[in-house]
């Protein structure tokens, strides 16, 4: 089986994690060990920003941003439905509410139209996602939010190496949340960051990671335990490196299946964004006028040709059971769309030029 994604691990992070076992230091009690502070500095680089707090899963890194932004009991919080729950979660589990609006079905990002729509008196935070790997255009959801005076998180959990205008993807949001899961476009096993330019949000971000603490045994503010181990950190470092090859990579055999996939009329293929970098996180195709019984039956027939091939999201979130009844129903007909059409085809670093023919070859059989 080809899997739809898969961690490329090589010696240099086996030696990285045993030097840190070698080196006895596992863990810091504020969070800021030497391999996590040297993570956080090169993160920060990477992602064109002053600050990187490094935590333990992305879900981690979304929480404490939301809570960060002030969000509490009664704010409301503009977000897509079409994304891993994880990004109504953190809004949930700060106490506020997720009001999901559409996507725009070019890039399956948060509408900006959908999001003026579901302003209110109540909205706290607007809370964009980088879909795929497709770098949210911020600049309208930026109007929007200075005009009233709205924080702006940005899920980027899926951009690793995607930039727009010049810039990486997180850049130009108040603060950005990214992933280091195992199947993202570099990993630490688990792990996630907080990047911003703000310096009191920095602040903040760092107490609530560690129990509220600016100091040892002193809280100042309610926090949390999430801390990333000194472990991680080292993966992550030698990941961090590798990234660009991971990318380029990815970049490359995402050309190869547009040009083998192309002579198919029924498949609207993705593409690059304008003035940007998608970061090909996931090679997403759409089934033209299909229906989701069709779209299901190419899944099951590329899955028993060894194709790992999958559909996200084909539930979007307030759909959900748990969020229809806490938030009430909600029509999104775009997302409800694209849910039932989409699907997405590996394309990570460990799948070959050889492969990429096999799984654009098998899809056109498919669809004749």
């Amino acid at each position: 089986m080809i899997p739809i994604n898969i961690p490329k691990l090589g010696e240099e992070e086996v030696e990285a994690v045993v030097k840190v076992l070698r080196s006895g230091i596992i863990t810091n009690a504020l969070g800021a060990g030497p391999m996590v502070s040297a993570f956080e500095k090169n993160y920060a680089k990477f992602a064109g920003v002053k600050h990187a707090i490094a935590v333990n899963t992305g879900t981690a890194a979304l929480h404490m941003a939301v809570v960060a932004a002030g969000v509490k009991s009664g704010d409301e919080v503009i977000l897509p439905s079409f994304t891993f729950v994880a990004t109504a979660e953190a809004v949930v589990m700060a106490g506020g509410k997720p009001v999901f609006a559409d996507i725009d079905p070019e890039n399956y990002c948060l509408s900006p139209v959908a999001v003026e729509k579901a302003l209110t008196k109540k909205t706290k935070a607007i809370l964009p996602v980088d879909l795929y790997g497709w770098p949210v255009e911020i600049k309208p959801l930026r109007e929007i939010a200075d005009k009233h005076s709205l924080a702006i998180i940005e899920d980027a959990a899926q951009a690793h190496g995607a930039t727009r205008n010049g810039k990486p993807a997180g850049a130009d949001s108040d603060m950005a949340c990214w992933s280091l899961y195992a199947s993202k476009n570099m990993t630490t096993g688990e792990g996630g960051v907080v990047t911003t330019n703000n310096d009191d949000l920095a602040e903040k971000l760092r107490m609530l990671r560690t129990h509220g603490e600016k100091s040892k045994y002193y809280s100042e503010m309610l926090g949390y335990n999430y801390r990333m181990p000194e472990i991680e950190a080292a993966i992550g470092l030698v990941q961090l490196e590798k990234l660009p090859s991971f990318v380029a990579t990815r970049r490359a055999n995402a050309e190869r299946l547009s040009k083998v996939l192309s002579k198919n009329k029924h498949l609207k293929l993705p593409r690059e964004p304008k003035g940007g970098a998608h970061s090909w996180y996931l090679y997403t195709v759409r089934l033209i006028n299909g229906e989701e019984k069709e779209r299901n039956r190419l899944l099951d027939e590329l899955k028993k040709r060894g194709i790992g091939a999958e559909a996200y999201y084909s539930n979007p979130v307030h759909h959900m059971p748990y969020y229809q009844k806490s938030f009430g129903a909600r029509k999104l007909p775009e997302t409800e769309k694209a849910s039932k059409q989409v699907f997405s085809l590996p394309i990570h670093p460990r799948v070959t030029e050889e492969q990429i023919s096999e799984i654009g070859e098998s899809l056109l059989q498919l669809l004749s």
